[in-house]
């Protein structure tokens, strides 16, 4: 597999994602239904969003390693909030720490929505190469 990130600009370096991202020669791809705070019994989280954060992180990085991918690959990410707001003052750094701890340089969606199923405030979905 080959492939190259391209961003036109700096700024969203801080930012933690590329513009766009190219794949060739991809020998499979994985698209990750979104990914919540889900515990592994299937009952919803009623913490914050950033308790919430880590755990929707670690549910897409169990379902990514058990599909025989890394996160490093992720090459789309879509975040779903409730508050992008919250997410931007109180979660970035957690998102940050995940994106530094793979490696990862993908494309990057942060979009609110008026709810999540139950008491969930953060959703990730993503596509995976290798």
């Amino acid at each position: 597999m080959e492939k190259r990130e391209f961003s036109p600009w700096k700024w969203q370096e801080k930012l933690s994602y590329v513009q766009a991202v190219e794949v060739k020669n991809v020998q499979s791809t994985l698209y990750v239904s979104g990914q919540a705070a889900v515990h592994s019994d299937g009952t919803s989280s009623n913490a914050d969003m950033r308790t919430q954060l880590e755990l929707a992180i670690q549910n897409l990085e169990k379902v990514v390693t058990e599909a025989g991918y890394e996160p490093k690959n992720i090459v789309r990410l879509t975040i779903y909030t409730t508050s992008t707001d919250e997410f931007i003052k109180n979660c970035f750094d957690i998102f940050q720490d995940f994106v530094a701890k793979h490696g990862m340089k993908q494309a990057v969606t942060l979009l609110q929505v008026v709810a999540l199923n139950e008491t969930l405030k953060i959703e990730l979905e993503a596509t995976v190469v290798k």
